[in-house]
């Protein structure tokens, strides 16, 4: 195919594109394009690359596996390249891919195909049989020493079952994200105001780069295993391999199949084109490999992918349809977020009728007007998005959407952070959906669990002049209730009562029914573990919010905004004068020795073999006591990773012994 432009040029822009892109998904777990899309890019720079060799760049991404390194982990090199796949939407490009295998080893080649998972490689290594190493693949070369991370993956043995293995070896894996685990995590995500995540496989990729592996343990990660790597191989083929790692505990999908032919392979392909959905986690394709160990060793491998290998991808399923409007949606946390309106269409076994747009910048990057033919697609993503738009189609008149400046529903003028690509409406403590909405937040079953009280007469008792708050809702009387659309005095009575099981919810789920922005259920668990009333929280300086565990600059920006504002304190003196808990419920630890009995502790940072609760039922179970503030009387610091600047300094000030973790429980042994 002749290019239409100038080939360097284009080869530069083509260049530039694909490593943006490698980037964005690699370190950043973006797709900004589909799969195909990127692919057919790849594809043409490859051509022109053949066409003109002498504008072919040194670092082509033709010639390396996409991704460079993060610097958030150490840096290790692979034993064994972890190379990418050639791959192909066509059963014409397989059927010449089997081609070129048989005229290369002869016409005596047998296949194993596998479900292609759309998670994370990984590479395991074993010395001994114990798990010596876990790495992301990186840019083939080397990658990431996530060890921590994988150790906390229950399908990884972190020993080897059996005595056959070889003393050193290598396991090759995809860790996923379960679907189930993938919906939960951003139901979590929306309750406390977060950006919803894409797809598992960018959900999978965040997790694995978290700095914490007890965050990584909390997501329920899988691994399906599906590659072995030795010097001296055991096996004569790959399917002996995978029943073999199978017997060593490795998790290995039951979903492979050895193929005798290609036409076996092709029907494995179309069998599995349905099949795949009722899978508990998502696939792409499928992976077709050489089964012979010898006739892969003679077909070799080209600078990026192996010759004796291929994965068939399925398209991602797509339809087009016309775009009626966009709708603007207020949340909870003022954030305004369009929805587009679609003439129905089905999809995927579905009838589409809204599509996800994300933000102004979607809009804008895909110059969406109204009444254009758009085309949507439902791949990895669980709700449909907009991926193009079929400009021939347009209408000659059509005119560009013009994004709100102003809320939708409340009028007040747009505001946008810097660094984030949402808008929001201010009005906070005005604007209809944003009230409703964080009053529903706030009876929610992970909340307070008004079971009795739902969106409806929540919006009847708003509009009656009733609520305007949560703690409006202990206030609600019999005669304001009874006379309300749909209600007898059994509902009304039922509500009431509801209403006074409530207060004894405990302080943690309390701080999550707040509504503080980036404060979910598990961060308001943290927060209450680690500042066990609200005073405590209130009084929390950043240096301290930022020592605990799992809270980061965002969160404890958050929680000392929520506290400077004087509506939100009068807001909790009325919940507190209600009879909400606002302090934890301890029970006190049974008395193991007196090895710490008149001494004070303050505990800050973080621990590596101990949380701080667990120090905190250690000190006082030694017969210690735990503070909150140092002070001439304080007996001990003991200090943690990431501890407040502010304490450290005023203990050594005070003369203050300073403990470590190792010489803290060295105590009391």
């Amino acid at each position: 195919m002749a290019t239409t432009q100038d080939p360097a040029l284009e080869m530069q822009e083509l260049t530039q594109k694909i490593n943006h892109l490698n980037y964005q998904y690699y370190q950043n777990s973006v797709s900004e394009v589909s799969d195909f899309e990127f692919d057919q890019m790849l594809k043409r720079l490859e051509e022109l690359e053949n066409l003109y060799p002498e504008y072919k760049q040194p670092h082509s991404p033709t010639q390396r596996v996409g991704g460079t390194i993060t610097k958030s982990f150490d840096t290790v090199y692979h034993r064994w390249p972890m190379l990418s796949l050639s791959n192909t939407y066509s059963e014409e490009e397989l059927r010449e891919f089997d081609k070129r295998v048989r005229k290369a080893v002869g016409d005596d080649v047998e296949y194993v195909c596998e479900q292609k998972f759309d998670g994370v490689a990984i590479s395991l290594t074993y010395e001994n049989g114990k798990l010596a190493q876990g790495s992301t693949r990186g840019d083939g070369t080397r990658g990431d020493n996530i060890t921590a991370n994988v150790r906390t993956i229950r399908d990884i043995p972190l020993q080897a079952h059996g005595k056959s293995y070889p003393d050193l070896f290598e396991v090759r894996g995809e860790v996923f994200m379960p679907l189930q685990v993938f919906e939960q995590l951003n139901a979590e995500r929306e309750e406390s105001g977060e950006q919803l995540l894409a797809n598992p496989r960018n959900a999978t990729s965040g997790t694995l780069k978290q700095q914490d592996s007890s965050v990584v343990a909390s997501r329920k990660l899988g691994c399906f295993s599906y590659g072995f790597l030795a010097d001296n191989t055991p096996f004569d083929t790959h399917s002996e391999s995978l029943q073999a790692i199978q017997k060593w505990g490795f998790k290995v999908s039951d979903t492979w199949r050895k193929c005798g032919n290609i036409e076996d392979v092709l029907a494995y392909i179309n069998e599995w084109e349905k099949r795949r959905h009722e899978l508990p986690i998502a696939t792409d394709g499928v992976v077709v490999k050489v089964n012979s160990y010898a006739l892969q060793e003679e077909l070799g491998f080209t600078a990026k992918s192996p010759r004796w290998a291929i994965a068939y991808k399925y398209a991602a399923e797509n339809a087009a349809t016309k775009l009626l409007g966009i709708q603007y949606q207020v949340g909870r946390t003022g954030a305004v977020t369009p929805v587009a309106l679609l003439e129905p269409v089905s999809l995927a076994g579905t009838v589409v009728k809204r599509a996800s747009v994300h933000n102004a910048n979607e809009i804008q990057r895909l110059d969406l007007r109204l009444g254009d033919t758009i085309f949507v697609e439902k791949g990895g993503e669980i709700i449909p998005k907009i991926t193009g738009v079929d400009f021939e189609q347009r209408p000659a008149d059509s005119q560009p959407i013009l994004y709100p400046t102003h809320c939708p529903a409340c009028g007040t003028e747009l505001v946008r952070t810097e660094g984030e690509a949402q808008f929001y409406c201010p009005n906070e403590k005005g604007c209809e959906p944003q009230i409703l909405a964080k009053l529903e937040h706030f009876i929610a079953r992970k909340a307070m669990n008004v079971d009795e009280l739902g969106p409806k007469t929540l919006e009847q008792l708003y509009r009656a002049g009733y609520v305007r708050n949560a703690a409006d809702l202990y206030d609600i009387t019999f005669e304001q209730l009874v006379p309300l659309e749909r209600m007898g005095e059994k509902s009304a009575n039922n509500i009431l009562a509801s209403l006074e099981k409530s207060k004894a919810t405990p302080y943690d789920r309390v701080l999550f029914a707040l509504g503080i922005r980036f404060v979910g259920s598990t961060v308001a668990k943290k927060l209450a573990e680690e500042l066990p009333d609200l005073e405590a929280l209130r009084g929390a300086t950043y240096e301290e919010l930022i020592a605990i565990n799992e809270i980061g600059d965002r969160i404890a920006q958050s929680v000392i905004a929520y506290f400077q504002d004087q509506d939100h304190i009068q807001l909790l003196e009325r919940l507190r004068a209600a009879g909400l808990k606002f302090k934890s419920e301890k029970t006190t630890p049974e008395i193991q020795s007196d090895k710490l009995e008149g001494q004070t502790f303050v505990i800050s940072g973080v621990f590596e073999s101990v949380s701080r609760e667990e120090l905190q039922q250690l000190i006082i179970s030694h017969g210690g006591k735990v503070v909150s503030s140092i002070s001439k009387k304080l007996s001990y610091l003991v200090a943690g990773d990431k501890m407040g600047p502010s304490k450290l300094e005023k203990a050594e000030k005070l003369g203050i012994k300073i403990l470590s973790e190792e010489e803290f429980l060295g105590k009391i042994k």
